[in-house]
């Protein structure tokens, strides 16, 4: 039996830490991890299989629409090429299209909601807590904001 493709995705800073926190499971997988192009990025190419979208902050919301909706296509790209069974993503950005195109295809979410938030919601999280089958929380007190979501508890 083949192992089961996975595909990683989260934006750069905090969210890729997190994802890349991951390493002792997803590296007994086929799998492979996209995140946003920047020049802490550039030598994640050397040590993982990588796909680099272009690097999107929301504080310019003009180029930031441009910026988005090219990611969008590219990630619906990398999705056909790839053909992944699991999406897993710490989130933000892209992230969240991604999840779409996976329930679009049939495929499986994995969403880890961010470690630094304790009480109150991320806009990735809640965008894709409707359509996640599984749905991960690193603290107790996220599930009376998320009521289905699994306590992981830290992923540091």
């Amino acid at each position: 039996m083949n192992p089961k493709k996975l595909l990683l995705i989260s934006s750069v800073g905090g969210h890729l830490t997190q994802l890349l926190q991951l390493e002792p499971l997803f590296k007994n997988y086929q799998y492979h991890i996209v995140t946003e192009k920047c020049a802490i990025t550039m030598d994640l190419k050397d040590k993982y299989p990588v796909s680099l979208l272009v690097y999107g902050a929301r504080n310019y919301l003009f180029r930031y629409i441009f910026k988005f909706s090219y990611n969008m296509m590219k990630a619906l790209c990398i999705f056909i090429h790839k053909r992944p069974d699991i999406i897993i993503t710490t989130g933000a950005h892209t992230a969240v299209p991604m999840c779409y195109i996976a329930k679009l295809f049939r495929k499986k979410v994995i969403f880890i909601e961010s470690f630094a938030k304790t009480s109150s919601p991320t806009l990735s999280g809640r965008l894709v807590y409707p359509i996640a089958d599984l749905f991960i929380v690193q603290w107790e007190s996220m599930k009376g904001i998320y009521p289905k979501a699994i306590y992981g508890g830290s992923i540091y």
